[in-house]
């Protein structure tokens, strides 16, 4: 597929959400491999700013790009409708530092890109075709990049109180995102404006542009344009947030309860990813003499569990070891999604976690604490028999499932046996003792 930019200037003009100013917004045409580019026109010497992820600083209900002295806030409806609408380089000249918020959605920035009349240039796109899953947690919020040969996006949106939970999958292209997601508006909870309001946000915020959630009501000036707005409209921030790695992607995104700090954790590790494959340079591995959770390592995010054990999704476990409370002793979570895809049968109606991956979850977490003596280069902790299995209590969509493991038997580096429980809240909702061993790669079969 060629590049594109738009064939004419074109501007709208409105106040800002969060500065509260009033603002023209003017897009320009710009050659091959430009990208997108933000230009103060009310800074001297019109400063520019490169739409790439290495620019964000603030991220804080908007994503903010810093250079110098220059700054351009709350960038990513109009980066979203550039790249739902796949104009690959044009010049978004703005005289303050904040687009207009115009409805709270989308929608008129494609109308002013569709006014402009997107046309193809000579080069072709540069797309960037994912290999291997990259995945981002942070307490209850997840996003995972799998690889896919086309652009997806599952989400699912929900308030901390869970009483406004949606969930959608959508195939990206210009047809589905003007349609179906560029007129979602933004949403805040109500209780949230006072403390936004003290932070010096949404100064130019009203109910013409955006949604407010007070309780189980919905406040706008308008009907809900979906019956599932919330959710379009994450996918809409997640589309502008990840346009900043600065070309085409193909992955299936899964988002559970995303922001924009999540999104942009996302956006650099796929960068990095980029880089990597762009240089021709492998990342560097831990000498296979030295154990791969070191000493001082206390906590484990994703990415150190996928160094360490060899699952992938579907059947990673463990989102996070909170805890490394000894060499014998750790403590991990599960956060369990209604996206877990062993809900669709396990039962339709009534979705339930199945006890045997509760199970797994343990001997995971429990592989995890053998292999902090040893090396996992190569290496797998490979479950052999487990006893003294015990369910106590249903697990549900919603809940964190705390993971306490123990070994309380050893023999050298290959064999072990651990005590482990699930809890949920106070309460344990199973627990098991397991065995396993350690053995190099090829022998697990």
């Amino acid at each position: 597929m060629k590049q594109r930019t738009i064939l004419r200037e074109s501007s709208v003009s409105g106040k800002s959400l969060h500065t509260g100013e009033e603002v023209t917004l003017t897009l320009k045409p710009a050659p091959e491999d430009t990208g997108i580019v933000f230009r103060r026109t009310d800074l001297y010497g019109k400063p520019e700013l490169k739409a790439d992820v290495s620019l964000v600083t603030e991220l804080v209900r908007s994503t903010t790009l810093s250079s110098g002295h220059a700054k351009v806030h709350t960038v990513e409806h109009i980066l979203s409708a550039l790249s739902g609408c796949a104009v690959d380089n044009a010049i978004i000249e703005m005289g303050a530092s904040e687009p207009p918020i115009l409805d709270g959605s989308a929608k008129h920035f494609v109308n002013l890109i569709q006014k402009a009349e997107p046309i193809e240039q000579t080069k072709e796109r540069k797309v960037f075709n994912l290999k291997e899953p990259i995945s981002i947690t942070e307490g209850n919020r997840s996003i995972i990049a799998l690889p896919s040969d086309k652009l997806k996006i599952t989400c699912t949106s929900s308030d901390d109180r869970g009483i406004h939970t949606q969930h959608l999958t959508l195939e990206i292209d210009p047809d589905v995102y003007m349609a179906q997601i560029a007129s979602a508006r933004t949403f805040t909870i109500y209780e949230d404006i006072e403390e936004l309001l003290k932070l010096g946000k949404i100064q130019g915020g009203s109910l013409d542009s955006a949604i407010v959630i007070k309780g189980d009501k919905i406040l706008s000036k308008e009907p809900l344009r979906f019956k599932d707005e919330f959710v379009r409209h994450k996918i809409l921030d997640i589309l502008g947030d990840i346009s900043l790695l600065g070309c085409s992607l193909n992955a299936h995104i899964v988002a559970v309860r995303p922001g924009h700090a999540l999104n942009a954790g996302l956006t650099r590790a796929l960068a990095e990813k980029l880089r990597e494959e762009s240089s021709g340079k492998k990342p560097t591995k831990r000498s296979a003499s030295q154990p791969t959770i070191t000493a001082n390592e206390k906590a484990l995010d994703i990415r150190r569990i996928l160094d360490t054990i060899p699952h992938r999704y579907p059947f990673v476990m463990i989102d996070r070891v909170i805890e490394i409370k000894s060499d014998d002793e750790l403590v991990a979570v599960k956060n369990v999604t209604i996206n877990e895809p062993y809900f669709q049968g396990h039962f339709p109606g009534r979705p339930v976690m199945p006890g045997v991956l509760q199970i797994e979850a343990m001997a995971q977490a429990a592989g995890i604490l053998m292999l902090r003596h040893t090396t996992a280069e190569n290496r797998i902790a490979f479950f052999m028999s487990c006893d003294k299995v015990k369910f106590r209590t249903a697990v549900e969509p919603g809940d964190q499932i705390a993971i306490h493991v123990r070994l309380i038997k050893k023999r050298g580096n290959k064999l072990a046996v651990a005590a482990g429980k699930c809890k949920v809240g106070d309460k344990v909702v199973s627990s098991a003792e397991l065995m396993f061993t350690i053995v190099e790669a090829g022998e697990a079969h």
